[in-house]
């Protein structure tokens, strides 16, 4: 197999994937991601091929080529610790909103209904443009959060 992407680490780097798997947990994925780049370094001690590295660290082989990948694209701190995840944007339904919908559930269901579901509750809080727009799962965590069933 040709080997699209080649790791050549800088002795400060191979020092620091040392200490890496010195000073963490031998189960750490850091420190499995340090033995696979340390290995298929090719101006370190190791330089296995591939299939050595799989077979000595459990690790697929699609996995050692994505790490290689990552490591020779985005660097070395990416290519140990992955990429930031992304983080979810805040609610925007406050207390006010809350207490509306709350106030509404209590309250009769519309004529030629029986009870209130969570679609009718999201479209009846946007048509009394109490909100621009809730989905029914906004709806239903709202509501289970206040111990009500719709």
């Amino acid at each position: 197999m040709v080997k699209i992407y080649s790791v050549t680490l800088s002795k400060e780097e191979q020092e620091y994937l040392s200490k890496q798997i010195e000073f963490r947990n031998s189960k750490s994925v850091i420190v499995k991601r340090s033995f696979v780049i340390l290995s298929s370094d090719e101006n370190g001690d190791k330089s296995w091929s591939d299939a050595r590295i799989s077979s000595t660290y459990s690790v697929s082989l699609r996995t050692i080529e994505r790490l290689r990948k990552r490591f020779v694209e985005e660097g070395l701190q990416i290519a140990l610790q992955g990429k930031p995840r992304e983080i979810f944007k805040e609610k925007i339904f406050d207390g006010p909103i809350k207490s509306q919908l709350l106030a509404l559930r209590c309250g009769k269901a519309p004529s030629g209904h029986s009870g209130w579901t969570l679609r009718l509750l999201a479209d009846k809080m946007v048509e009394l443009e109490y909100v621009d727009s809730i989905s029914h799962e906004s709806v239903r965590q709202i509501l289970k959060k206040n111990e009500i069933k719709p």
